[in-house]
């Protein structure tokens, strides 16, 4: 179980990058990755988004970026 301590970035994405290793995850265990991958707010931008939703031929939904920044 304390295998992944002993693995490296490179084990890491040799296994991401192994389109059969990656058939053994499950649904959850993909939502789980996507869920908390990413580092931080600033990860998320417009450009990412639509690519995902784009890759993912999602049609139903469309990103819209708010510029939050005060006046």
């Amino acid at each position: 179980m304390n295998e992944y301590k002993n693995m490296t970035r490179e084990d890491f994405m040799n296994f991401f990058r192994d389109d059969e290793k990656l058939t053994e995850l499950t649904v959850e265990d993909r939502v789980e990755i996507f869920q908390k991958i990413l580092l931080g707010s600033s990860d998320f931008t417009k450009p990412l988004l639509d690519e995902i939703l784009s890759d993912y031929n999602v049609d139903s939904l469309e990103i819209i970026e708010v510029n939050t920044a005060s006046t």
